[in-house]
């Protein structure tokens, strides 16, 4: 079906696109949802968010040394992020959904940090793929007359999300003033 293709194509474009201007992701994955159904929601922000993470990965690769060069004068304070980033990545990866702009960032730091491609695509994928699971199935059985499954999820999601950041900024908090 023509228009599904196009549907798919504008979610995938737009969850690219978040690479480098903010895009309201929740929402857009829970409006492809409510527009293509779950399954192609599914499919269309998966492949969005992959392609997304996985470009931010090789471009910074490929020149975020540059640019972390020109953004952190000081070498000290940039070996100690690239440190933190080796230490916490991971886990920064998995709760970086908490936060706009968090996971592209992520996925940057990712590459111009150099953690191996498939230790990234784990994490982003494990951040990413429950994430679209849930917001795009909130989005496949709300309505006009019936928000409240979509509306609910947003609550949900951002309140977990924003727990997990809380309690893993709590424990790093305490194991830096005990170590």
């Amino acid at each position: 079906n023509a228009p599904t293709i196009y549907i798919m194509a504008i979610v995938i474009a737009l969850l690219f696109l978040d690479l480098f201007v903010t895009v309201p992701t929740l929402s857009l994955i829970m409006l492809s949802g409510y527009f293509l159904g779950y399954p192609l929601a599914v499919l269309a922000s998966v492949t969005g968010l992959i392609i997304a993470g996985s470009s931010g990965y090789l471009l910074s690769f490929l020149y975020g040394s540059r640019v972390l060069r020109f953004l952190i004068k000081d070498d000290k304070k940039r070996e100690d992020m690239k440190n933190t980033f080796h230490k916490h990545g991971f886990a920064m990866i998995l709760l970086s959904r908490a936060l706009p702009m968090l996971p592209e960032v992520t996925a940057c730091l990712s590459g111009s940090t150099r953690m191996p491609f498939p230790k990234f695509l784990a994490a982003w994928s494990l951040s990413s793929v429950p994430y679209v699971l849930i917001a795009a199935y909130s989005g496949s059985i709300s309505s006009l007359g019936n928000p409240m499954p979509a509306i609910f999820t947003a609550i949900g999601i951002t309140s977990i999300l924003w727990l997990g950041w809380f309690l893993f900024h709590r424990k790093h908090k305490k194991i830096a003033a005990n170590g």
